[in-house]
């Protein structure tokens, strides 16, 4: 039965303030000025969900998407915005996608490496994120080659280059800034996943994804997201 607008924020908002998760490991989504101020589409749609309810909204800023993962049994946060995961889904509840993101590998310009498929061999180790959408699916889906991970999303292309791996996971968009500012490297066009980011609540607040997923429509014919 969906949630009425009393129990929405009663279940979004149990502290007075809508506490959202902003993950500032994907730049696509999220990102920090030099004076410490968030932007990006995360950050608008919790101000238009915060607005909806009349509640003042907290931000909360993660260095990756494993990190707010495991905070969610925490009651720290209230709503946070991540790649839908059927690990993830034990504990989170999802709206539909509102963005679907590409992940790509970064390879030596030399490497004879030209589709992910080729990624996938023994002796090829591939940098990864800690917790990050595309670790899991990579844990799930190679068979030969080993995943190094790195603590947070921003520190696995360097970390790549730097310790001589083969191969390094990312977005597609950060991915290819670090190829343009790094000669010697290339991104392989064909991605190894789509990653569906959506909008998440604890699994406990399941019966908020109606009305969250009503805001998020809405958001979409405003033009907040991308169509």
């Amino acid at each position: 039965m969906p949630a009425t607008s009393t129990d929405v924020k009663t279940l979004l908002a149990p502290k007075g303030a809508l506490r959202a998760a902003i993950n500032l490991g994907n730049p696509v989504l999220a990102q920090r000025a030099e004076d410490g101020t968030l932007t990006g589409i995360t950050v608008t749609l919790a101000t238009e969900f915060a607005k909806a309810l009349g509640v003042p909204l907290e931000l909360l800023p993660y260095e990756g998407a494993g990190k707010v993962v495991s905070a969610a049994p925490e009651g720290v946060w209230d709503v946070a915005f991540l790649a839908i995961d059927p690990l993830r889904a034990q504990d989170i509840a999802y709206t539909n996608p509102y963005i679907i993101i590409e992940g790509v590998f970064v390879v030596p310009e030399a490497s004879s490496f030209r589709t992910p498929t080729d990624v996938d061999a023994s002796g090829v180790r591939i940098a990864v994120g800690k917790g990050a959408a595309y670790e899991l699916h990579l844990k799930r889906t190679c068979e030969k080659a080993e995943l190094v991970a790195y603590a947070t999303p921003p520190e696995v292309l360097p970390g790549f280059a730097r310790d001589g791996l083969e191969a390094g996971a990312g977005i597609r968009q950060p991915a290819a800034a670090f190829v343009a500012a790094n000669p010697g490297f290339r991104v392989i066009d064909e991605p190894f996943m789509e990653i569906r980011q959506a909008v998440a609540v604890p699994i406990a607040n399941k019966a908020a994804i109606s009305w969250l997923q009503g805001q998020l429509d809405s958001a979409k014919a405003a033009g907040l997201t991308p169509a």
